[in-house]
C-alpha cells in the first residue's frame, strides 16, 4: 500500500470514514428524543435519577472504553477495534425496541457505550492518521459534523416516528440498518491506517522520536493533571459534554411539561446536534487558521447564551427550545474540533491515540456527570434549575480556558 499523508492523497478512505461515522452517530441519535419518554410513559418512572440512569451508564462505559481504545488500536490495529465496536452494538436497537424492563434499557446503553467508545474513537484516529498534522482541525470538523449531524437527524426522525407510531418499537428500527451497514462497511471496505501514523512518527523531530513510547498511566497523568494546557482542554471537554448529558435527559421531560408535543421535542433535540455537526465544517478549518484557544473560549460562552435563552423563558417554550438549542449547537461546534486538534498537537504520533483516548475519557465522562447532576438537581429543585447550574459551570469552564491555555501552544505546527 502506498502510504502518503494528506487529505487529497487519501480522500476515498476519508469520505468512507465520514459515512461510517454518520452511522455511528445515528446510533446515539436513536435515544435523544424517545428513551427518556419511554421511561416515564411506558415504565412509569418518576425519579429523575432513575430516568437519567441510562445516560449515566452510557457515559461512564463510553468514557472508560475511550481510555482503552487507543491502547487497543496501537496494539491490534484501528480496523479490528472498529469492527469489534460494531459487533458489540448489533443487539442495541433490538433491546431498545423490545426490552421488557428499564434494566434492559440500561443494559442496551452499556453495550452502546462500549460500541461508541470503539467505533467513534477509531473514526477519529483514522482520519487524523490519514490527513497528517496540517489538516487536523479540518479532519475533526468533518468527522464530528458527520457524527453529530446524524445524531440530530436521527433524533428528529425518531420523534416523528414516535408521534405517529408510538414510542416503541418503530423509532428503533432504523438502528438495525445503521448497525448492519456500519458493520459490513468496516469489514469489507475500510482499510487500516496505522501505517500512516507510523510514517508521521518518522517525520517528527529526532528529539521527540528518541523519547520512549510512554505507557497508558504516564499518558493519563500527563493529559489529565500534569500538563496545564492539556488539563484545561480536558475540563472544557468534560463541561461541554456535561451540557449534552444534561440536555439529553432534561429537555424531553422539561418541554413536555411545558406543553410541547413529542414531535416538537424531536425538533428541539435535533437542532442542537445538527447545528453542532454542520457548524464544524466551518469551525474545523478555522481552528487551523486562528488557533484553538479563541474558538474554545468563545464557544463555551456562546453555550452559556443557550442556557440563558432556555432558562429565562424569553420566548414561548417551543421557540425558546429551538433558539437555545441553536446557541448550544453553535457553541459546541466551535469547541469540539478545536479541543480534539489541541490534544493532537501536543501528542507524539506514537502515543497520540492513547492521549486522545484520555481526553475523550474525561470529555465523555461529562455525559454521566451531567445526567447525574441533572437528576439530583431536578429531584430537589426542578428540571429548570439543572439548566441554570449547567450554564454557570459552562461559564466557569470558559474562564478557566481563557486563563490557562497558552495561545502559542495551541498554534504550534509540526
Amino acid at each position: 500500500m502506498n502510504v502518503q499523508l494528506g487529505l487529497k492523497e487519501n480522500w476515498p478512505q476519508f469520505v468512507l470514514l465520514v459515512i461510517v461515522n454518520m452511522l455511528v452517530g445515528g446510533m446515539v441519535g436513536l435515544e435523544r428524543t424517545v428513551v427518556p419518554l419511554v421511561g416515564t410513559a411506558e415504565f412509569h418512572i418518576d425519579s429523575g435519577i432513575i430516568i437519567f440512569s441510562f445516560i449515566i451508564a452510557f457515559g461512564v462505559v463510553k468514557a472508560c472504553t475511550n481510555l482503552v481504545s487507543g491502547v487497543l488500536a496501537d496494539r491490534y490495529t484501528r480496523k479490528k477495534v472498529l469492527i469489534l465496536g460494531w459487533i458489540i452494538g448489533l443487539p442495541v436497537p433490538f433491546i431498545l425496541a423490545y426490552g421488557p424492563s428499564w434494566n434492559w434499557i440500561i443494559a442496551a446503553n452499556i453495550l452502546l457505550g462500549i460500541s461508541q467508545g470503539f467505533t467513534w474513537s477509531m473514526t477519529v484516529n483514522m482520519k487524523i492518521d490519514l490527513v497528517g498534522p496540517k489538516k487536523r482541525g479540518f479532519a475533526m470538523g468533518l468527522n464530528e459534523a458527520a457524527g453529530y449531524g446524524a445524531v440530530g437527524l436521527t433524533a428528529l426522525l425518531t420523534g416523528y416516528l414516535a408521534a405517529h407510531y408510538g414510542l416503541r418499537p418503530a423509532p428503533f428500527y432504523i438502528g438495525i440498518f445503521y448497525t448492519i451497514a456500519g458493520f459490513m462497511l468496516s469489514i469489507w471496505v475500510v482499510k487500516d491506517t496505522r501505517a500512516f501514523a507510523q510514517l508521521e512518527s518518522t517525520q517528527v523531530s529526532k528529539a521527540s522520536e528518541a523519547t520512549p513510547t510512554p505507557n497508558l498511566w504516564w499518558t493519563f497523568k500527563e493529559a489529565s493533571f500534569k500538563n496545564k494546557n492539556l488539563r484545561a482542554v480536558a475540563q472544557a471537554g468534560l463541561i461541554n459534554n456535561l451540557n449534552d448529558g444534561m440536555s439529553w435527559g432534561v429537555f424531553p421531560l422539561l418541554f413536555i411539561t411545558m406543553s410541547v408535543g413529542v414531535e416538537g421535542v424531536g425538533w428541539i433535540k435535533a437542532v442542537y446536534p445538527v447545528v453542532w455537526g454542520v457548524g464544524q465544517i466551518i469551525t474545523g478549518p478555522l481552528a487551523d487558521k486562528i488557533g484553538r484557544k479563541p474558538l474554545i473560549v468563545a464557544g463555551m460562552f456562546v453555550q452559556v447564551l443557550g442556557h440563558i435563552v432556555i432558562g429565562m423563558k424569553i420566548f414561548p417554550p417551543l421557540q425558546a427550545g429551538l433558539v437555545g438549542s441553536v446557541f448550544l449547537g453553535v457553541g459546541t461546534a466551535m469547541v469540539y474540533p478545536a479541543l480534539l486538534a489541541a490534544v493532537s498537537d501536543a501528542a507524539h504520533p506514537n502515543w497520540r491515540a492513547s492521549a486522545l483516548g484520555v481526553y475523550r475519557f474525561w470529555r465523555d465522562m461529562g455525559y454521566a456527570i451531567g445526567a447525574l447532576m441533572a437528576g439530583i438537581v431536578a429531584h430537589f429543585f426542578g428540571l429548570m434549575m439543572a439548566v441554570h447550574i449547567a450554564g454557570a459551570l459552562t461559564f466557569l469552564s470558559g474562564v478557566v480556558v481563557w486563563g490557562s491555555l497558552k495561545e502559542d501552544w495551541t498554534k504550534q505546527k509540526h
